[in-house]
């Protein structure tokens, strides 16, 4: 394999990564381009390219310039997985011209870095662009086996390894596809970065691979992007690293995007008590008694956040309608809401209000203004379920808006994330994912297989609102669907293991206030945090558990869980500094709402042993002894 990546070379211009194990390979014609690593072929070589709707795609091209790259830096972050993200990369913008008809100019900017590789296109900003869509394509070697997901509105599907062969060429698939190669030396996922010029993707089985669907517009579907002045496309990108699970650490996606600019030092990381998850889905009616209910909670408990979900506004209709009626800006007549902020803030207690994004979208200043005069601490926006030019403009605006006023911001119904919350650090987390709420459903499928799978799939992307918590545990064997006080198909190790396993730095605490009532392992969900220093994948696999170690301070937190398959895990320390170390470890217990807590001393040479019930998981804290 390596002669023949060494044998393309010549007719080839290449970006490698710093430390010589990526490589992206762009063909003298512009027509395709391969990816490496350490020898091995990735992506074969495959189609480059734009699909233009008002004139005729680029043909005949050459090369006219070539413009080298290198970075070497570290990005300070804000309320996230890691403080900093290095961010290392060698890249190029190559410019092609025609070299007959209108001899126009496409420039295809690579980069590589040592946790993968990006391409993207640009377009002179001297004309006009109405684009279709893309020619690219991932041309992919020995047929792999990869976690994949259906693409739909909501992002709310079940995952399922397939081989590439075995894809229905009737569907379209999401963002990432996580993939092994050939040799099994690479693991790898296909994603995107940096749309907010653009438009969302998915991605459509061809012979060999699979081509990028760029999402058309919904009432004009020959036509993808419309832009008034040249084009930048979003980022093509394909992670890689050694395990499935080193992707986690990965900061590439955010990396690629436009980072932040201006003080967000603001923004306040935290867990939330939420009213909707433990309720009935419709009929709940607002009360003041009820909303008080839920912050005493999260101020005895020290979360600094309350979410109230929908139904808090006047006229307000089912949760899943935009009613004509429905005025956002006014509370319903049983809420007063400046006396109940006074009250939640005298508690050290913010609140966050829900909304529909349709009531929000056509008034969003005048929304936003009332709710900040109200001291209102952050909005959820709920069911936008497209990923078009059009709804990418609004994330884009409500992010740049609530911004402006010092608000945090999470999006449900709402597609992958793709490096906005680089770009604004106060869009806090975001759905796109089938979540805890599927609990409530008979037909969810929130099974202990699934929860691990995403912390190798759609966690890879960003902040996930999974929305975790929920104390009434089970097993699937002994699961029963119901709307209000719901249970889980999981025990309650893997309960807690999610709040660290899943990254969001916003992290809801689903229940009711009386599930947490002298409730095994509550302690640890009062003390984990929701934002880190550090990330470290530690164990496992997509199909089988998954193990991750997150930082803050000095402090270690360390989250296990495991599919429907009991097991016991070796975690090794080496991670840990030296010195002596107190170790805090629940994990599962007699039945699946008990979790056994144990105490010992440890040092960076121990291993420790964790032991998972079927569809279980476990906790740790480890903190230093000085």
């Amino acid at each position: 394999m390596l002669n023949i990546v060494m044998a393309l070379a010549a007719s080839q211009i290449i970006v490698a990564s710093p430390d010589k194990s990526a490589e992206i390979r762009i063909a003298a014609d512009g027509a395709s381009y391969s990816v490496s690593r350490k020898g091995e072929l990735i992506v074969s070589a495959s189609p480059l390219g734009l699909e233009l709707a008002d004139a005729p795609d680029f043909s005949d091209l050459e090369v006219v310039d070539v413009k080298r790259q290198s970075q070497r830096r570290d990005i300070p972050l804000t309320a996230t997985k890691a403080r900093t993200a290095r961010d290392w990369h060698n890249g190029a913008i190559v410019t092609f011209r025609e070299k007959t008809g209108a001899h126009r100019t496409l420039s295809v900017e690579a980069r590589a870095a040592n946790d993968g590789v990006a391409f993207r296109y640009l377009l002179p900003k001297d004309a006009a662009v109405v684009l279709k869509g893309e020619k690219t394509a991932y041309r992919l070697p020995g047929d792999p086996a990869c976690e994949v997901t259906e693409y739909g509105g909501s992002h709310e599907n079940t995952w399922a390894l397939k081989k590439v062969s075995e894809l229905d060429r009737a569907k379209l698939y999401d963002v990432p596809v996580a993939c092994a190669s050939a040799s099994g030396h690479t693991h790898y996922a296909i994603v995107q970065s940096g749309i907010d010029a653009y438009a969302g993707a998915s991605l459509a089985p061809v012979d060999g691979g699979l081509k990028v669907r760029v999402t058309p517009l919904p009432d004009r579907k020959d036509v993808a992007v419309e832009s008034a002045a040249g084009l930048t496309s979003a980022w093509r990108v394909v992670m890689m690293g050694d395990r499935a699970g080193d992707l986690i650490e990965s900061p590439l996606i955010g990396n690629l995007a436009t980072q932040a600019k201006g003080d967000f030092s603001w923004v306040k990381p935290g867990k939330a008590a939420w009213d909707w998850w433990s309720g009935p889905t419709v009929g709940e009616k607002p009360s003041m008694e009820r909303y008080r209910r839920f912050i005493d909670f999260a101020a005895a408990s020290g979360f600094p956040y309350f979410l109230i979900d929908a139904g808090w506004a006047l006229n307000a209709g089912p949760c899943c309608a935009a009613d004509e009626k429905t005025d956002i800006t006014r509370a319903d007549p049983a809420i007063d809401m400046p006396a109940l902020v006074q009250y939640a803030e005298q508690r050290g207690v913010g609140l966050l209000l829900w909304a529909h994004w349709r009531h929000v979208e056509p008034r969003m200043a005048e929304v936003l203004d009332v709710y900040k005069a109200w001291g209102i601490k952050g909005v959820k926006v709920d069911f936008m379920e497209r990923d078009d030019q059009e709804m990418v403009q609004f994330y884009v605006r409500l992010a740049e808006e609530t911004a402006k006023r010092r608000l945090l911001l999470d999006m449900h119904g709402a597609f992958p994330p793709a490096g906005l919350a680089r770009t604004y650090p106060n869009y806090i987390t975001q759905e796109g994912v089938m979540g805890a709420e599927y609990n409530k459903f008979e037909w969810g499928k929130v099974t202990p297989g699934h929860n691990v799978k995403l912390a190798y799939t759609r966690m890879l992307l960003g902040p996930m609102d999974y929305t975790p918590g929920g104390f009434r545990n089970s097993t699937p064997e002994t699961y029963v669907a119901r709307d209000v006080l719901p249970m889980t198909r999981t025990t309650r190790g893997q309960a807690l293991a999610q709040y660290v396993v899943f990254d969001s730095p916003l992290q809801m605490v689903s229940d009711d206030p009386e599930a947490y009532v002298n409730a095994s392992g509550f302690e640890f969900l009062k003390d984990v945090p929701t934002a880190w220093d550090e990330t470290r994948f530690i164990d496992g696999g997509p199909e089988s558990h998954v193990v991750v170690a997150r930082r803050k301070g000095e402090a270690w937190y360390v989250g296990a869980m495991t599919n429907e398959r009991a097991r016991t895990v070796g975690i090794p320390l080496a991670f840990l500094g030296g010195g002596t170390f107190k170790a805090d470890i629940w994990q599962d217990g007699a039945t699946a709402n008990e979790v056994e807590h144990v105490v010992k001393s440890i040092s960076n040479r121990d291993v420790l042993q964790i032991r998972m019930s079927a569809g279980g998981g476990g906790a740790i804290i480890l903190k230093p002894l000085h």
